[in-house]
């Protein structure tokens, strides 16, 4: 028997629904008397599916995570829910209705695919991982559209279907893999599979090098909620073309091959681009959106004079510019009556929340300020503000 075969079972699920929402500290007490009726073994299983399903929570959503089943490395590597939507629903506006899902995991891209109406071929390799794959699918109501095939994907026949979809593992015995060759299955045999294919989608970390991005791959990096989640490369779509897209929305940033924007001086607002932008390297776009330029040519923020809103950047403005000194801005702090300060860095070898800890120990007022560890024209900087539209505190630039 399977290790989840056992929560299955009447009693098992019995047991899911008695544990759902247990808090941590209230485990030992509840398992201690749920063991009086039920195997400890059980017990136990319940109790550790619920913990995995209150962390899958911020992935799927409260609502499919209480009733999926999960593995910890399932809860870890699976893509968010939002991010697998909008792939799906690019494969669909594609005209894409069957996908093999290589590598599938514990099932979030094939759920989000069947959603879309895409009939799909699931496979992993991993035994516990298709066995959590098929119970999800049939947990939610998906079964009729997706098939889960415990196999080698290496060894899969995907000429039936219109699309594949690779998602290699990242991660090893020793955490992270950041060599894209290092990946399991490699990334060159997953692009020579996206090239067998009329479509194909392949899932890669977001750091990976724009050098070693396939001359006939589309380039597409994902943020959600600000966050960049992932870097997909596209095959049958746009060859060569490079987008950010940010989610909620979708709303997408094609790039137009702009060259580096110009140094200037700071203006009256700094612009922080989105993660997925600066990963596509399409600072430059959201710049020419500006008419601003870069405050360094080394560092992604851009300045303007004139505020405009843009889904692509954070709109701040500056008020003070002061070479790095930790007492003249503790003493600015202190005369604005800053209570609340945020600490953003780039291009710095400071840590935001040391600096914090120095320059406001305790609050001096009910104000709130952002500081931005920076360079400027290659100088240690430090650009004081607050977000656009929200008021400045710190009044009086210099």
């Amino acid at each position: 028997m399977t290790v989840l075969a056992p929560l299955l079972t009447p009693e098992g699920r019995a047991l899911l629904e008695a544990v759902r929402g247990t808090a941590p500290a209230d485990e030992l007490a509840v398992a201690t008397r749920l063991r009086r009726e039920h195997p400890a073994e059980l017990v136990s299983a319940a109790i550790g599916q619920a913990r995995l399903r209150q962390r899958a929570a911020v992935k799927f959503g409260a609502a499919d995570a209480e009733r999926m089943f999960f593995t910890p490395n399932g809860v870890e590597q699976s893509t968010r829910a939002s991010v697998a939507g909008h792939r799906a629903e690019r494969m669909k506006a594609l005209g894409v209705t069957s996908v093999a899902d290589l590598c599938c995991g514990i099932g979030g891209d094939a759920i989000a695919l069947a959603r879309a109406g895409i009939r799909v071929l699931a496979v992993d390799r991993d035994p516990a991982t298709a066995e959590v794959a098929r119970a999800n699918a049939e947990a939610l109501g998906l079964s009729a559209l997706i098939e889960v095939r415990e196999a080698d994907v290496t060894e899969v026949d995907t000429g039936g279907y219109d699309a594949v979809f690779v998602d290699p593992g990242r991660r090893g015995g020793r955490g992270r893999i950041f060599d894209p060759e290092a990946y399991s299955p490699p990334l060159s045999w997953a692009v020579g599979a996206a090239l067998a294919a009329p479509r194909a989608a392949l899932k890669i970390a977001p750091g990976v090098p724009h050098e070693a991005i396939p001359a006939e791959a589309e380039a597409e990096w994902i943020s959600d909620g600000g966050d960049v989640k992932e870097a997909v490369l596209w095959f049958g779509t746009e060859p060569g073309a490079v987008r950010a897209t940010l989610l909620p929305g979708p709303r997408t940033l094609l790039g137009r091959g702009l060259p580096d924007p110009h140094v200037r001086p700071v203006g009256r607002y700094l612009y922080e681009p989105d993660g997925a932008v600066i990963r596509a390297h399409l600072v430059a776009d959201v710049a020419g959106e500006l008419d601003g330029g870069l405050i360094d040519g080394t560092i992604a923020y851009v300045t303007a004079d004139t505020l405009r809103p843009t889904p692509y950047a954070t709109a701040y403005e500056i008020t003070d510019r002061l070479p790095f000194n930790v007492k003249r801005l503790k003493a600015l702090l202190r005369e604005r009556g800053v209570g609340i300060l945020t600490v953003k860095k780039r291009g710095s070898a400071v840590e935001p929340e040391e600096l914090r800890k120095k320059v406001l120990p305790k609050g001096h007022g009910p104000h709130s300020a952002t500081v931005f560890l920076t360079r400027v024209a290659g100088a240690p900087t430090m650009l004081v503000g607050a977000p656009a539209g929200q008021g400045v505190t710190a009044a009086g630039a210099s």
